[in-house]
């Protein structure tokens, strides 16, 4: 469905604030473009879209880059202006910043999804979203640049350093850069971008609406779709500047940015540049997607003529901010608080703020000729940093001391850029600032046990009469907050131990308590990182030698323990599951089903389907359910490491039916013949039979003969989740 031709839902366009379950996938390119050439045919069963193959190394490939002639290059296009696709004031550094910004800004904290770390900017929907119109040509700017350096620099790792080059070349303060993006080859699919049949510009309606009950649903933070924030107009188009406020404080707050970050940003970005809307957009043609096969790629085309002209609409907002659209400087927060603003529209039609009678050095020049002057302009979101009370304290800070702008919009623009990256060790390249940031989620280096404390403290543990369960669930508590979306969570740092997570629901706070005092009693040298790591994958190997098969648990040491002052502990609020399949935990009902919960938990760790299922199935077994639960645990013999999940689920001698104050959420499995009860399960329980894809997996594993495959596959995948964050091994 292209975004001129969709149209707007009616009533609330998200079905779970009615009440509804809804899925996660929500609207797919698919669904905006139902003609368009699908690729998936040939990405089916596993194979990779991938061309560099699977022994690329895309570290060691950047440590070849010769990165101080790339820069040079990126620094000469900035002033490269290129006639089809002319320069604004001569320079393209607004441009490239814009294409950076917008590349890393759909960063949000709930699932840690979107940013710039593979280079999805390139891909539909984001590439035809209303938000980044005419950031195609900025790619196609660049393609020179990108084909010279070849396999030693990624796009992902392009657009932001071209944003940085674009901010030095101006005058403007940059904090560092760090590379160690990977592309991938093809749209992500497991992102949830909302449910809207319309794009922000056909009258879709905003998705905070306070008279209607509507809150924005998690995970998201744009506030519409195919935005990258906030509609600069105002929320849905209305020029309300204390209603722009408050969506641009949830959104950015949701993309991690306090009010300072958030004051510091919107400044920065405005203090470069302009915003098109020269003409009316019906003049335009559709977005890259949809358009015809010989624009190749190019989307919101006009012809010729107008583009030498200037006559341009992105946003719809006409005029640059500053008299100075090239240079850093105070210019912004000087015309903000010098003029009185009144609310004009642009020739395109949007809601705009110009200056009341200003002077004529404080007017702008024209884009394309630099004798002709022009009226600034401030859009509503520009408004509302001087009309909001805690946002205009803020910016009269900054506009009286200029030094302080320039550190914070630099540290904020890192952040912008390097939120997804997670932890530091992943930084490649010449310009990794020394100074670690608390975002950063930093890690004191840990030290590599030696074998004889490692085998003396499984030892110890065995024996300290804590229950092999409790031990398995402080392990996969610490370890299993780890999502490869941001790179956040995981078991280093041993962040279990600290607020919040000590005290998630899930974690069963006391008997977790239990287990770090009694580890913290025998861990002799080891970190507590490691400590938990090994009493789990103990308690593990044993629960399988128990049940008769003769395996081990290897054993990676070298973690460190963080402390709380290098913890933010807010910021791992959003890394608290509601509900948890691993551990058949559900919080409360959730307005998405819980196996999809579970397939979402499940990818952000890294896992695939049979990994899924085998962990599942093992820590069923294994009795560590959270509140020490016995649904799902479908076994005579708990403790022991065995296939007997999948056996008895599959088992016909046992019908099922729904509890029936739980709805479809909790079952009963009783026996056929005698009637009694035999289990007490849940939905992601039965998912594994239900589903055909599942239950596929499930037969193999309750197969006669795969009992050991079972149990080697559960210590696979469950190294493959201890060890998810040891960037420093790999």
């Amino acid at each position: 469905m292209d975004m001129k031709t969709s149209t707007a839902s009616g009533g609330c366009p998200f079905s779970a604030q009615d009440g509804g379950v809804r899925s996660l996938l929500g609207r797919t390119n698919r669904d905006w473009w139902p003609d368009g050439l699908q690729l998936d045919i040939l990405t089916q069963n596993g194979t990779s879209p991938d061309p560099m193959g699977p022994d690329y190394d895309y570290a060691e490939s950047f440590k070849q880059l010769d990165y101080t002639a790339l820069k040079a290059d990126l620094t000469a296009l900035m002033t490269d202006s290129q006639p089809w696709w002319p320069a604004d004031y001569g320079h393209y550094g607004p441009f490239f910043i814009r294409m950076a910004w917008h590349s890393a800004g759909t960063y949000r904290t709930a699932d840690g999804r979107g940013g710039s770390s593979s280079g999805q900017q390139r891909f539909a929907p984001l590439n035809s979203w209303p938000d980044n119109g005419n950031l195609d040509k900025a790619r196609r700017l660049l393609w020179p640049i990108k084909q010279k350096y070849g396999k030693h620099i990624s796009w992902a790792d392009l657009f932001i350093l071209t944003g940085n080059v674009a901010i030095e070349s101006m005058g403007g303060p940059v904090f560092g850069f760090g590379g160690g993006r990977k592309d991938v080859f093809e749209p992500e699919r497991d992102v949830y971008w909302g449910t809207e049949e319309a794009w922000v510009d056909t009258g879709a309606e905003t998705r905070i609406q306070p008279d209607k009950g509507w809150e924005l649903e998690s995970p998201l933070a744009a506030i519409q779709m195919g935005l990258i924030y906030v509609n600069p107009e105002g929320p849905g188009g209305v020029p309300d500047p204390l209603q722009s406020a408050r969506d641009m404080r949830l959104t950015f707050e949701r993309m991690a940015m306090n009010d300072e970050e958030t004051v510091a940003l919107t400044a920065g970005g405005h203090a470069f540049g302009k915003a098109h809307g020269a003409v009316p957009a019906d003049q335009l043609s559709g977005a890259p997607e949809s358009e015809a096969m010989q624009l190749m790629g190019f989307g919101w085309a006009t012809d010729a003529e107008q583009i030498e002209r200037g006559h341009i609409t992105t946003s719809g907002i006409e005029g640059a901010w500053t008299p100075n659209p090239i240079q850093w400087g105070g210019d912004y927060f000087r015309l903000l608080f010098k003029y009185d603003y009144e609310l004009v529209r642009s020739p395109a039609g949007a809601h705009q703020w110009q200056p009341i009678n200003p002077d004529p050095e404080d007017m702008a020049p024209d884009a394309r000729d630099p004798s002709k002057k022009v009226p600034t302009m401030m859009t509503t979101a520009d408004m509302a940093l001087k009309m909001d009370p805690a946002y205009r304290k803020i910016s009269e800070r900054f506009r009286d001391d200029q030094a302080a702008l320039d550190d914070a919009f630099a540290r904020a623009w890192f952040k912008l850029t390097h939120r997804d990256m997670g932890p530091k060790v992943r930084y490649l390249g010449p310009e990794v600032p020394a100074e670690d940031l608390i975002w950063q989620d930093p890690v004191p280096a840990g030290t590599m046990p030696s074998d004889a404390a490692v085998e003396a403290f499984k030892l110890a543990i065995l024996a300290s009469g804590v229950p092999m369960a409790a031990l398995i669930k402080a392990a996969w508590a610490s370890a299993s907050t780890y999502r490869r979306s941001d790179h956040r969570g995981g078991a280093n740092g041993a962040r279990v131990r600290l607020a919040p997570q000590k005290d998630w629901a899930v974690n069963d706070p006391a008997e977790l308590a239990m287990v770090l005092a009694k580890i913290e009693q025998l861990r002799g040298g080891l970190s507590v990182a490691d400590a938990i790591v090994l009493a789990g994958s103990a308690a593990v190997e044993k629960a399988a030698r128990d049940a008769g098969f003769d395996v081990s648990v290897p054993f990676l040491g070298g973690r460190g323990d963080a402390s709380a002052e290098q913890t933010d502990a807010e910021s791992f609020e959003p890394l608290e599951p509601r509900a948890d399949a691993f551990r058949n935990y559900l919080a409360t009902r959730q307005t998405v089903k819980t196996e999809e919960i579970m397939l979402d938990r499940a990818h952000l760790l890294g896992l695939s389907i049979p990994q899924m299922a085998v962990l599942v199935a093992g820590l069923r077994v294994l009795g560590a359910n959270a509140g020490n639960s016995s649904k799902g645990v479908l076994t005579d013999r708990p403790g022991l490491l065995t296939n007997d999940f999948f056996v008895n689920l599959l088992d016909m001698r046992t019908a099922w039916k729904t509890v029936d104050e739980s709805g479809d959420e909790d079952f009963i499995g009783w026996d056929r013949a005698s009637g009694e009860t035999r289990w007490h399960a849940t939905r992601t329980d039965l998912v594994f039979g239900s589903n055909s894809q599942l239950r596929a997996v499930s037969e193999v594993y309750a197969e006669r003969g795969n009992e050991l495959k079972f149990v080697q596959d559960f210590i696979a995948a469950w190294l493959k989740v201890m060890n998810a964050d040891r960037f420093d091994v790999k």
